[in-house]
């Protein structure tokens, strides 16, 4: 298991191949993920534990805004914009691709542009 230290909150890598990636997604409350897309990256999120407000939208299409709480699944597939912010601290299984490098970033409060 490897522990990546994010300015969110972290991620813990506990599966990583060839073919997907599992991760725990520690985010603590009031903290967000940037507002991103993957060009290849497709992946899926559980939320465990907490309770977030989940955008989304394609390019073009106004954003969707929804509330997830433990139990709750989504599907992100590619080319989707989405980001997490977590309303309470947050846990989050991630099973994706191997692509981990593959982040388009469109927004980001703490200053990391771009991909």
């Amino acid at each position: 298991m490897r522990r990546v230290d994010k300015p969110w909150g972290h991620e813990l890598i506990w599966a990583h191949t060839d073919r997907y990636v599992g991760k725990i997604l520690h985010i603590t409350k009031g903290q967000s993920l940037s507002l991103q897309y993957h060009r290849q990256k497709d992946e899926t999120i559980f939320l465990q534990a907490g309770r977030m407000l989940f955008e989304h939208y394609r390019d073009g299409e106004p954003p969707t805004k929804s509330e997830l709480g433990p139990g709750d699944a989504f599907h992100i597939t590619p080319g989707l914009r989405h980001r997490m912010t977590a309303l309470e601290d947050c846990d989050v299984l991630e099973a994706s691709t191997p692509e981990l490098e593959d982040v388009v970033r469109l927004d980001d409060r703490y200053g990391r542009a771009g991909t």
